[in-house]
């Protein structure tokens, strides 16, 4: 590997963004699950199937089933100690990953995981490969979790029925930021939580006004530096909002001094080489 890779694989914020029109290879995605059907509708829309047609990457959705070894392809048993719902057996997960010959990272989506987040997206679009492993039922064997994945990731503090709607919001958030996978990449790059923004501002388009409601004058002004400020400190008034925080204090504006406070009645008149003395 190169210098420029490894330099750009220290810092995810360039290593997702691409340099040029040429990659080393397509991302490989694969994807673990009992209903491969979930995916295959999703990943043949949209920015996912232009990731793919532009060949930045390839999907492998395995059936876990097939890697059962009774009639039934059973992937589920009681759990040991009792207890109501049924866990996923680890043996079909480790096969699968064996079989796939997958590397690292490989993410079991689990509500135990930490949350995932835009640093992650970027970090698995910078990398070669990314397996995720969908659970079901009531939970996944812990020796899945210890033994097998590298990750655990969750969308947030709740609990869905499987971890397939989890698997392919991942798949989405990562595939957006590869060469060929929107029309302009530069927009997915000023988006929210992206190089260390919190939300990105609001957006307005045509009509100038609509229902007595009026697009902010800032962005019709054509003063792009004017308007790029406008829009980052607009992103931190809504995070510290969405956030329940108090707004953010407003910036000073350069070059505006501050007033000196004016003298008492009975104040003797300045000393006007002194002020010069003190302006040097």
């Amino acid at each position: 590997m190169g210098t420029d890779s490894a330099a750009r694989r220290e810092d995810p914020s360039v290593a997702a963004r691409p340099q040029d029109d040429t990659r080393r290879a397509p991302l490989r995605v694969n994807v673990v699950t009992i209903f491969p059907e979930f995916f295959a509708g999703p990943l043949g829309l949209s920015i996912p199937a232009r990731a793919r047609a532009a060949g930045a990457v390839e999907y492998r959705v395995v059936d876990l089933r097939d890697f059962t070894h009774d009639r039934h392809r059973s992937v589920d048993d009681y759990p040991y100690g009792g207890g109501p719902g049924m866990v996923m057996r680890p043996g079909p997960f480790f096969e699968a990953v064996e079989a796939l010959g997958a590397r690292a990272p490989v993410v079991l989506m689990s509500p135990r995981g930490q949350r995932f987040t835009q640093a992650d997206a970027v970090r698995y679009a910078a990398g070669e490969e990314l397996t995720l492993l969908c659970g079901h039922y009531k939970d996944v064997d812990q020796r899945v979790a210890d033994h097998l994945a590298t990750e655990e990731r969750s969308l947030g503090d709740f609990v869905l029925s499987g971890g397939e709607p989890a698997a392919l919001a991942i798949v989405d958030a990562v595939v957006r930021l590869l060469p060929g996978a929107m029309s302009d990449l530069d927009s997915a790059y000023g988006d929210s939580w992206y190089g260390g923004r919190e939300l990105s501002g609001p957006s307005y388009t045509r009509p100038p006004a609509y229902r007595g409601h009026r697009v902010p004058d800032v962005l019709l002004s054509g003063d792009h530096a004017r308007i790029a400020a406008w829009r980052d400190w607009e992103g931190q008034v809504l995070a510290a909002r969405r956030d329940g925080r108090p707004d953010p204090v407003p910036p000073a504006k350069p070059g505006k001094r501050r007033r000196r406070p004016s003298a008492p009645p009975d104040a003797p008149p300045a000393d006007p080489a002194a002020e010069n003395a003190e302006a040097s």
